[in-house]
């Protein structure tokens, strides 16, 4: 994909069923979200509370003024590494219609350079052991599954 036809923006709360939607179209998030309208509360005060931290940006891609993918960065300060800055990246999706097109590519390349920019030292991510096809993507990349992750229920 040429990624001059792709255009880069922080998302609004117009995005959001948008958004939703794209979290909910896989076999994981049809299992934890619900993309009914009108969206539950919970979506957009999680949507208020992300805008409203400068450590956070949810980022969407465009393509024809349509939104095709999605991220969101997390800006971390670390005292380890002697004090430098990691960007978590998360909540990663392509519209089904656009993979394996470079989208993914190209927002990722995106994401970098923005936490290059915001003087990260380091890029990080998780992803579900259930989804082979995504980790070998992130592998593809660079990313290398140099830790052994952990996460624990609260409710």
């Amino acid at each position: 994909m040429n990624d001059s036809t792709l255009q880069y923006r922080a998302a609004t709360t117009k995005d959001l069923p948008t958004l939703v939607a794209m979290l909910a179209d896989d076999a994981l998030g049809a299992l934890r979200e619900n993309p009914a309208l009108p969206l539950s509360k919970e979506y957009l005060m999680a949507f208020a509370s992300i805008d409203e931290d400068p450590n956070n940006e949810l980022i969407v891609v465009e393509l024809e003024a349509q939104i095709i993918g999605m991220l969101q960065l997390t800006f971390i300060p670390y005292l380890t590494h002697q004090g430098t800055w990691r960007c978590l990246i998360e909540g990663v999706r392509i519209h089904r219609q656009h993979r394996g097109q470079g989208v993914g590519q190209a927002l990722f390349q995106w994401a970098i350079d923005r936490a290059k920019h915001r003087g990260c030292q380091l890029a990080q991510l998780t992803s579900d052991k259930q989804r082979p096809d995504a980790i070998r993507f992130y592998e593809s990349l660079g990313f290398v599954a140099s830790h052994e992750g952990f996460k624990l229920k609260l409710n």
